[in-house]
C-alpha cells in the first residue's frame, strides 16, 4: 500500500519489512482526516463514522511484490462508499481479499451482490466497481486484513474473478482456511525473514488467494502449475505443523495424505530452504526448545518433552538438539530457569 507522503512520518514505524502506522499520537481532531487520507491513497472512497470525534486507526502492512500487500487495519466503526465518479478519477484495477478479524462484522455490497460477514469470513472486492461497505460497531474497534491483488498478478483469465465480488468465501476448510491462517500470521513471519524469504512469503499469499478463487469458480485446472504447486506446498506445511506430535509423521505418510508420490513430495521441497525430513525435525526441535524454556512446563521431563513432539529415541533427540542449538536440552532449561530467577530477584 502506498502511504501518503504528507502523513508517512505520523507515528509510523518500520520493523524490517513491516510498516506500522497509528493515529494515536495525533490530536483527536486530526485523526479521522488522517485516516481518510490513508484510505484514499489505496483507492478513492468516501468514509463516514459516528466515532469521528474520537476516531482511532492503526494499520500494519507487509509488502514486497509490486502493489501487492497484506494490510491489517484496526479502526473505529465506519462506512465506506466508492462511486462511479471516484472510479473514473482513479482506478488501480486491483482486487482485494478481505478477511474479518477479531469480533468484527461487516456488510459489503458490490456488483449486485451482498456479503454479510462475521469473524473469520472472507470476501473479494474490486476497485473497478461501485462499493458500499459498512463496518459494524461491535462495541470495540473493528479489525480487518486485506490482501491487495493487482489484476496483473492474479492468474485468472477474462476477469472471471468478477463473478465472486461480494460473495462470501467460506474459510472453514481447504485453501480459504489456509489463506486466513496465513494472512493472520504473515506480519510476525515477515519480521524474522530476509528479503528473499519475504518475497517467497508474498508470492505464497497471492498463489493461495488465486487457489481460493479458482476453487470457488471451479477453475483449479486452469491455474499455472507453479501456483498449484505453491498452494499444495502450503497445505503440506500446515499439515506438518498440525501433526508434529505424531512420531510416524514421515515423508511417506505426508505423501499418502495428499495423494501424491513420495518422489513428488521431495520435488516440491527441492526449491524450499530444506528437505521435508529436515523441515519436520527442525520444527519439532523448535517446539521442544519452546517447552523447555516455559516455566509452566518445568514439571515435564526432557524425555517426556522429546516424546511429546515425536522423538522416539532420546539419544537421537539430544544429538539433534545440540546440533541445532549448540547446547544440550538440560542446559537450555537451566539457562531459562536462571534467567527467570534473575528477572524476579530470586
Amino acid at each position: 500500500m502506498s502511504i501518503p507522503k504528507e502523513t508517512s512520518g505520523q507515528d509510523a514505524a518500520a520493523a524490517g519489512p513491516v510498516l506500522t502506522m497509528d493515529a494515536g499520537s495525533l490530536p483527536a481532531s486530526d485523526r479521522f482526516g488522517w485516516w481518510a487520507e490513508v484510505v484514499d491513497e489505496i483507492m478513492p472512497v468516501s468514509i463516514r463514522s459516528a466515532h469521528e470525534p474520537s476516531f482511532q486507526g492503526r494499520l500494519e502492512t507487509v509488502g514486497v511484490l509490486p502493489r501487492s500487500q497484506a494490510t491489517t487495519f484496526t479502526f473505529s466503526p465506519m462506512t465506506a462508499r466508492r462511486s462511479l465518479a471516484q472510479i473514473r478519477r482513479q482506478d488501480p484495477e486491483d482486487y482485494f481479499m478481505l478477511l474479518v478479524g477479531g469480533n468484527s462484522s461487516a456488510r459489503m455490497e458490490q456488483a449486485r451482490s451482498v456479503a454479510c460477514l462475521g469473524a473469520g469470513e472472507m470476501t473479494l472486492y474490486s476497485s473497478s466497481h461501485p462499493l458500499i461497505t459498512d463496518f459494524h460497531d461491535p462495541g470495540q474497534q473493528c479489525r480487518m486484513t486485506v490482501l491487495r491483488l493487482p489484476r496483473t498478478v492474479l492468474p485468472l483469465a477474462g476477469g472471471r474473478a468478477d463473478r465472486l465480488l461480494a460473495e462470501p468465501l467460506t474459510p472453514a476448510t481447504g485453501s480459504a482456511a489456509l489463506l486466513a491462517t496465513y494472512l493472520t500470521g504473515l506480519p510476525e513471519a515477515a519480521r524474522t525473514c530476509g528479503p528473499a524469504e519475504l518475497a517467497r512469503l508474498a508470492s505464497i499469499a497471492v498463489d493461495l488467494a488465486a487457489s481460493v478463487l479458482a476453487a470457488h469458480l471451479g477453475d483449479q485446472g486452469t491455474l499455472p502449475v507453479e501456483t498449484r504447486k505453491t498452494a499444495l506446498l502450503a497445505r503440506i506445511n500446515t499439515f506438518i505443523d498440525h501433526n508434529l506430535a505424531d512420531p510416524w509423521l514421515r515423508p511417506a505418510a505426508i505423501a499418502a495424505h495428499h495423494h501424491i508420490s513420495v518422489r513428488t513430495l521431495h520435488l516440491l521441497f527441492r526449491d524450499a530452504p530444506e528437505p521435508v525430513a529436515a523441515t519436520i525435525r527442525r520444527r519439532r526441535l523448535a517446539r521442544c526448545h519452546a517447552d523447555l524454556t516455559d516455566p509452566a512446563l518445568r514439571h515435564r521431563t526432557i524425555s517426556e518433552t522429546a516424546t511429546r513432539w515425536g522423538f522416539r529415541n532420546p539419544a537421537d533427540f539430544s544429538r539433534s538438539f545440540r546440533a541445532a542449538y549448540g547446547i544440550s536440552p538440560s542446559e537450555v532449561r537451566e539457562r531459562a530457569q536462571n534467567a527467570k530467577d534473575l528477572g524476579t530477584g530470586c
